[in-house]
Formats: C-alpha cells, sequence, structure tokens
C-alpha cells in the first residue's frame, strides 16, 4: 500500500456491462484532473468507441505496473486490457459478454489483492444479463467476497449518513430468519473494525435499527428483537462497543439521533438504503466491508436509455472515488 501523503494511489476502474453507462462515466471522468492515478480494467477498444461516441477527446495508454505512478491528468486514461467477448452495442445487453465483465471483476480483484492496485471501484453491471450467459451471480459484493475468501458487508454512504446492513439480496420473506445471533454479531464485529480502520475512527458510534416495526412492541410484534438483537448488542457491548439499539427504524434515522451517530446498521436492503437515497442519490457510493481490499461502487444502475449521451450523473462515481481515497490512504485515527 503507497502513503497517499507522498505518493498517488493507483485505483482500478471497472466499467461494468459494456452495453450501459460505465464506460460513459469511466471516458467522461477521464476529462478531468484527479489526485489518483485511475487505471481502467477494460477492452480499450470499447472505452475509444464510446468516448468518440460522445465526441470527446481521449488518449488511451497501456497500463505500466512498473511505472511510477502519477495522478490522473485530463484527456489521458491509462487501461489495462481485458478484450470484450463480441462488440458491444450502446443499450441492447448480450449475454456473450457475460465472461468479459467478471474477467474485469476477477483481474482488477487480484492485482488489489497482490497490491498492484490500492481500491476497486466499479461501475454498474447487470445481474440479469450474467446469468442469461450461463453464469450464477448475484452481485459484485457476493462475487468479490468469495474470491478473497471473505465475509461481506454492505455499507452505503453520502455526505452526512453511513448505512450498513445486516442482510442484503434476500426477499422478505427469508430476512428473519436469516438474522442469526452468530450472524448479526459478525456484522457488528466487521462494521466497527472498518470504520476503525478503514474511516480512522477511534470509537465508532452505531445505531442499530430493530426488525419489526416499533423494535417489536415489547415482544407484541415479533420476539427477534428479544431472542437475537438485544443479547447481541449486550455481548458487543461487553466487548467495548459503542452501540445504540435496538431501534424503532422509522425514528432511528432523525437528524438528532445521526449527530450522534458514525453509522446506522439497518436489518435488510429496503429499511436503511430508501433513507440513504432521499438522502443523497447520485452523491451516495457503495462499499463492501469485510474485504482484505477496499471496493467501492456507485449507487445506480445500467442506465442502459441513457447511454452515448451526456445526461449520466458523474457524482456517484465520483463519490465513489473520493471514498475510496479515504479508506486506501486512512493511516491515523480521529476521535
Amino acid at each position: 500500500m503507497r502513503d497517499a501523503m507522498t505518493h498517488p494511489l493507483r485505483l482500478a476502474l471497472t466499467p461494468g456491462e459494456p452495453a450501459g453507462v460505465g464506460p460513459d462515466l469511466v471516458v467522461r471522468l477521464a476529462q478531468r484532473p484527479h489526485p489518483a492515478e485511475l487505471i481502467a480494467v477494460a477492452d480499450p477498444d470499447l472505452l475509444a468507441d464510446r468516448a468518440r461516441a460522445l465526441g470527446l477527446g481521449l488518449r488511451i495508454q497501456e497500463f505500466d505496473p512498473g511505472a511510477p505512478a502519477r495522478p490522473s491528468e485530463p484527456g489521458r486514461l491509462l487501461v489495462q486490457p481485458v478484450p470484450l467477448e463480441v462488440a458491444a452495442r450502446p443499450g441492447r445487453l448480450d449475454p456473450r459478454n457475460a465472461t468479459y465483465v467478471l474477467e474485469t471483476l476477477a483481474q482488477a480483484c487480484d492485482a488489489c489483492l497482490d497490491g498492484r492496485f490500492d481500491a476497486l471501484i466499479t461501475a454498474p453491471v447487470h445481474k440479469g444479463v450474467i446469468n442469461e450467459g450461463g453464469v450464477h451471480f448475484t452481485g459484485h459484493t457476493e462475487f468479490l467476497a468469495e474470491r478473497c475468501g471473505s465475509e461481506p458487508v454492505m455499507m452505503l454512504a453520502t455526505p452526512g449518513l453511513r448505512v450498513a446492513l445486516a442482510t442484503t439480496h434476500l426477499p422478505l420473506s427469508q430476512v428473519g430468519a436469516a438474522i442469526t445471533r452468530q450472524h448479526l454479531s459478525r456484522v457488528i464485529e466487521i462494521l466497527h473494525h472498518d470504520l476503525s480502520r478503514r474511516f480512522g475512527i477511534a470509537r465508532p458510534r452505531i445505531l442499530v435499527c430493530g426488525l419489526n416495526p416499533h423494535a417489536g412492541e415489547g415482544g407484541h410484534l415479533g420476539r427477534e428483537e428479544i431472542d437475537v438483537i438485544e443479547p447481541v448488542l449486550a455481548d458487543s457491548r461487553d466487548r467495548g462497543m459503542d452501540l445504540t439499539g435496538p431501534l424503532p427504524a422509522d425514528t432511528a434515522f432523525v437528524p438528532k439521533r445521526l449527530e450522534t451517530a458514525d453509522a446506522v446498521l439497518a436489518m435488510y436492503h429496503d429499511q436503511g438504503l430508501p433513507v440513504l437515497k432521499h438522502l443523497g442519490f447520485g452523491r451516495a457510493a457503495n462499499i463492501t466491508l469485510g474485504l482484505p481490499i477496499v471496493r467501492t461502487s456507485v449507487d445506480h444502475g445500467t442506465a442502459l436509455d441513457l447511454v452515448g449521451t451526456d445526461r449520466a450523473e458523474l457524482g456517484s462515481l465520483e463519490t465513489a472515488i473520493d471514498i475510496a481515497i479515504e479508506m486506501a490512504g486512512a493511516t491515523g485515527v480521529k476521535s
């Protein structure tokens, strides 16, 4: 890991679905200076074609891992080449490129693991077309966790709010059974650890939502809080963690509570993320905690209808880069 104060960080960018908006965002991002060195892990012809379609000048150079890192310059993009299976047509999904998408992720992840890159930033993929290509795929988070041999925790962040999830892409009918004492304890441990290690927070303050309405209303609206959540929180507090909860989710996000918190832990995907996206959609980033690498991502999808236009917002990708730089460069601890 390079010292961000003296040497530019090297950040890998995967443009995601080649027919989607990811390649557009990468070539538009390359028009701006950045303090880190950005390397796209992608097909260089795809990026060149998309730059021409957008009327952007772009000088593409093959990445040389032996060269000194330097900040990215406007109009220049380093690329670690990965060839498409078939030419990508803007806005037209093709399952034959599923293996290409996964190969870009695999190469970028492996390069972070061996220290060539300091962080990974991912643009959106299309889960459906990858599965249609014959590969079982539930998402970036699960793919990277398996490749790294780690247990992941998903967290989204926008200025003023971080929301982590105890469960991720599960049907609502399966959430209750998935929240066991062992699982919840591990999620809290990872969240606490990475807030300290990756964000430099000495004593993270975490608000924990209940699962049921009114946090179970003393057992009248469900017993998960009594049987699972409260015992886990008590044990975690005994190990020195600053946790508040379980709180009714409908009041956990009021400003007065958030002023005293570094993160909120929601029990399931749509309990926490609507609040965060209402506050900061287009300025939020998805963060995978619990990995041996830094990984952030955008908070939106492939936006097939915006490909080839200049209407796709860069804000989420820039937020993802800013947070990746913060996480990869964190060396001290703040109170």
